[in-house]
């Protein structure tokens, strides 16, 4: 419950600054509709729009490392708390804040498309006599540090999305065993009980994963493949609705368990 507490907490993070606050925090002179920021306003926006997302990936991997120790390892959730998650917690907020700090300190975090991201502001100095520009000047931004937040954020995306396809893969073949031996030794009790919970976590950590993908599987594609600036609206909308998919899988069980009890209901 801590981790979801942690995942949900930044999830409100970008949520608030990027999607209800969106072009207020953009400096007014880019000339977005709703523009009534400034250069801090930006900063501010961008800031927890790395803080947020690269900590919503880490907290999302956390899970899944939990129920892999769990269910293939066969850890209790205390040795899991005392051993991993206090320390984790640490780690992940840490870390995040770490890297979203560069792109403040090198004023790095600018408009683009709309919102503040890190990214670099050019001006036209030369123009061509077709009102094209030949010359540009960097404004403001570090080309390095545009460079560098893209790396980072894709690689973290792409190692948190192995790590969790991995784990639900391993989670999901460790089961299937389970129900093997089940089948073939006819377990009674306790094991079939342990069994049945397996199953449960199993198909819990599959819809988390999932969320996972939907999140950040359009951001990491379009990092690869180059489309209209159109297309960048699709993740913008669908990262901050991660906390969103969490909680409708965070409460899967308790909605399973009253629609077994009162039969007929669609919830």
């Amino acid at each position: 419950q801590r981790i979801m507490v942690g995942l949900s907490t930044l999830d409100v993070l970008v949520s608030f600054f990027v999607l209800f606050l969106g072009t207020w925090m953009v400096p007014k002179e880019t000339g977005w509709v709703w523009a009534l920021g400034n250069t801090t306003s930006c900063s501010a926006q961008g800031f927890f729009w790395v803080f947020g997302g690269l900590g919503e990936v880490l907290y999302q991997t956390a899970i899944s490392l939990n129920i892999l120790l769990l269910i293939v390892f066969g850890w209790k959730q205390e040795q899991f708390a005392k051993k991993v998650e206090k320390p984790m917690h640490v780690i992940i907020l840490t870390y995040v804040l770490s890297i979203a700090v560069v792109p403040l300190l090198y004023e790095s975090y600018n408009p683009a498309c709309g919102f503040c991201v890190p990214a670099t502001i050019w001006k036209c100095s030369i123009k061509d006599e077709n009102d094209g520009c030949t010359l540009a000047t960097l404004v403001r931004g570090k080309i390095r540090i545009d460079y560098l937040m893209r790396i980072l954020s894709v690689a973290l995306l792409l190692i948190a999305l192995i790590f969790c396809t991995v784990a639900m893969v391993w989670v999901y073949l460790h089961v299937k065993r389970q129900e093997v031996r089940t089948q073939r030794y006819h377990f009674r009790g306790s094991a079939q009980e342990k069994f049945r919970e397996s199953k449960r976590i199993r198909k819990i950590l599959f819809f988390y994963t999932l969320s996972l993908y939907i999140a950040f599987g359009p951001f990491v594609f379009l990092s690869f493949v180059p489309l209209p600036f159109s297309g960048w609206y699709i993740y913008r909308t669908l990262i901050p609705l991660m906390g969103f998919w969490n909680m409708l899988v965070y409460f899967l069980p308790n909605c399973l368990k009253y629609q077994k009890d009162h039969p007929g209901t669609w919830l």
